[in-house]
């Protein structure tokens, strides 16, 4: 894999190309996640599921369509599933190291799955490795067994139990450090909120140029994307 170009280096926030560049290829693809990285990202994004036989695999929905049937991932071992479907050990050999994963862990219960494969292939520090789960206790749950990863609470405004401040306070606390949310729910003063927590903000869902350009102007660290060469259709720090 080539080194990511200087110039992809001089956006504000991580680019990522959500489920690969997904307006291009087949998504949670090997192509997609290269095609991404080609057109800009630095950053990658998928979704995680576990085999029958324990192998963290990565797919949207977590079933695979048979004729008329669909059956979960979980009741096929890794070597029956359709070939299209990475392992998480296939993305994280294919991405040069430091360029952003973000994956968001369906079941709760794999995520001692995941973890162990980043640590075997990226060691026991890899803060560029994001585990998103829109349950924050469970979140707590997983801090001291994913020491050295990043917590990711990845959850709609409206679901925030207690509200932001609260919310931004217990991450602060257990050591989450980022929170993921829909770019519409995003603004301004609730960018500076987290922030003063010492919590990053991602931004989700963001198709058109203008919504981009909108998440990077209020101080969004990471923003997610379909279309990953939409990133540089305004790249003038001027704008920004």
């Amino acid at each position: 894999m080539e080194e990511i170009s200087p110039s992809y280096r001089e956006l504000t926030y991580i680019a990522f190309a959500h489920r690969g560049a997904r307006a291009y290829a087949r998504e949670n693809t090997l192509d997609a996640f290269q095609l991404g990285l080609r057109l800009g990202a630095t950053g990658l994004e998928s979704d995680v599921w576990i085999t029958k036989d324990g192998v963290p695999v990565l797919d949207h929905d977590g079933v695979v369509q048979e004729r008329i049937l669909k059956r979960p991932i979980s009741q096929y071992m890794r070597e029956d599933l359709p070939l299209h479907i990475p392992t998480l050990r296939d993305l994280l050999l294919l991405a040069p190291r430091g360029v952003a994963i973000s994956l968001d862990v369906k079941d709760e219960g794999s995520f001692d799955a995941v973890v162990d494969e980043v640590r075997k292939v990226h060691g026991h520090v890899a803060p560029f490795i994001y585990l998103c789960h829109p349950d924050i206790d469970v979140l707590q749950e997983q801090r001291s067994r994913s020491l050295g990863i990043s917590l990711v609470s990845s959850v709609r405004l409206s679901r925030l139990k207690n509200g932001p401040e609260m919310h931004a306070a217990r991450m602060r606390e257990l050591g989450v450090e980022v929170m993921n949310m829909h770019h519409r729910d995003w603004n301004g003063g609730l960018v500076a909120l987290f922030h003063r927590f010492d919590v990053q903000c991602f931004a989700w869902d963001c198709q058109f140029a203008r919504n981009i350009q909108d998440m990077a102007r209020i101080g969004i660290n990471g923003i997610f994307s379909d279309w990953p060469d939409r990133f540089y259709e305004f790249n003038d720090s001027s704008t920004i």
